[in-house]
């Protein structure tokens, strides 16, 4: 089954995302910040990151660039989950982060199953 790395720095929200997706069968790697997400990286290779924007140190817009401009880790399908759902924040999420989905909370945990079973299907090919 397939590996996900939720990175989010509320408790709360890892345990609402690791028990929704669980339950579908997903192998969950927890994640506190965006610093051990790139750490992390270096040794684990997940099919989704779910990355919230809005994080101490470094927030989730510039680690999804990181990991969008790093080769090894490039095509590494990558879902912002925040509560920044304004136009332009999914413009920056997209465009900016190079993120390939833009995910709102508070999270609806069908809706969350769905968009996730979708793009483990459907992995994004972005060129540049």
């Amino acid at each position: 089954m397939a590996k996900i790395m939720v990175v989010d720095d509320e408790p709360d929200v890892v345990k609402l995302v690791r028990s929704a997706l669980k339950d579908e069968g997903y192998e969950i790697i927890e994640v506190s910040s965006g610093k051990e997400c790139l750490r992390l990286l270096e040794t684990e290779t997940p099919d989704l990151i779910l990355l919230d924007v809005m994080m101490p140190e470094m927030d989730g817009w510039e680690v999804c660039r990181r990991i969008k401009d790093n080769p090894e880790t490039s095509s590494i399908t990558v879902a912002m989950l925040t509560v920044k759902s304004q136009d332009e924040d999914k413009i920056t999420s997209l465009e900016d982060a190079k993120a390939d989905w833009h995910i709102k909370k508070p999270i609806r945990v069908d809706g969350l199953r769905q968009t996730v079973r979708w793009l483990l299907e459907n992995p994004m090919k972005r060129g540049d």
